[in-house]
């Protein structure tokens, strides 16, 4: 979908007539977000999307075997093999093996028949096992390593009956001030199992809502990112929204992350994060200065199952 430029469309909008917003008009802006909303809860639903999230289970070091039979260290419940094979963790990295009598048939590796390998686990193309409807990939959480299970028939996909929206609010589309640091600052980021990574903020948005005057800290993983995500708590959490926080995905600075610049902040565009959906995500939690007191009565509702 393209994305509407909302720092060189000012003398359009005058032109057109249109009601002038941080986000441009009524019709022009409406219309995008309706078409946003509506891909994202396709993206939720696709085969691979977060309602298909069906498991998460913590590897030890040594030898972890995954499949259906109750003597696996990682018990899978659904149909399929009884031993799919062995994950083993080591210091150096992770293997593959076979289990005892060799890997099922119906596993692949990447899209071939699975084999005594080493697993990818970090970068853009993790190392990704199928078996009919299961996916399976290990993640890294700071220094723990997890199974990660997908199910394309999950009842949470296939029973998924679309999301709940404020109705669109063009006063929640805000031109905030973008204030760089003049170093990026490390912060320690817990998420909802209890982990601590690190990320780096390299500034704040700030702008009044309410006749408040607040500063938002987006998190990125490296300096030549080319979005930014905001985790935010309002004072509608846990009431008209989920409880933990909410996420806001934006564009870059006017100026980019190092100048002083204008950055717009379409609260409209509020989504839940994976763990509203499913109990096997691994959200962060929002830093002390993106919980706010004001309402944010915008974006996405509570999720109902």
């Amino acid at each position: 979908m393209r994305k509407l430029n909302v720092f060189s469309i000012g003398l359009l909008l005058l032109a057109r007539g249109g009601a002038m917003t941080a986000l441009g008009t009524d019709t022009d802006w409406k219309g995008q977000l309706e078409q946003w909303r509506v891909q994202h809860a396709e993206s939720l639903r696709a085969p691979d999307g977060w309602l298909t999230l069906v498991g998460l289970a913590w590897l030890k070091p040594g030898d972890n075997s995954f499949g259906t039979a109750a003597d696996n260290s990682v018990r899978l419940q659904s149909s399929g093999s009884a031993h799919y094979g062995v994950l083993r963790v080591e210091p150096n990295g992770i293997e593959l093996k076979a289990p005892a009598g060799g890997f099922p048939t119906e596993l692949q590796v990447d899209g071939q028949s699975a084999k005594d390998q080493i697993v990818v686990v970090d970068g853009p193309n993790p190392t990704k096992f199928t078996a009919g409807t299961l996916t399976f990939f290990v993640i890294r959480r700071g220094d723990q390593l997890a199974l990660r299970i997908k199910d394309s028939e999950a009842p949470t996909r296939t029973g998924f009956h679309g999301l709940r929206w404020y109705a669109p609010d063009p006063a929640y589309g805000i031109e905030a001030d973008w204030v760089p640091f003049a170093e990026p600052k490390e912060r320690t980021i817990l998420n909802v199992v209890g982990i601590a990574t690190k990320g780096l903020v390299p500034g704040v948005a700030r702008f009044t809502l309410h006749g408040q005057t607040i500063e938002l800290e987006p998190v990125v993983q490296n300096p030549n990112t080319k979005n930014l995500m905001f985790v935010i708590r309002d004072s509608t959490s846990g009431k008209t929204t989920y409880a933990d926080a909410r996420f806001l995905h934006t564009g870059l600075p006017d100026h980019g992350l190092t100048a002083p610049g204008k950055i717009v902040l379409d609260f409209n565009r509020l989504e839940n994060p994976p763990c509203a959906y499913t109990p096997y995500a691994t959200c962060p939690l929002p830093p002390e200065s993106n919980r706010l007191k004001v309402a944010i009565a915008a974006g996405e509702l509570s999720y109902s199952h």
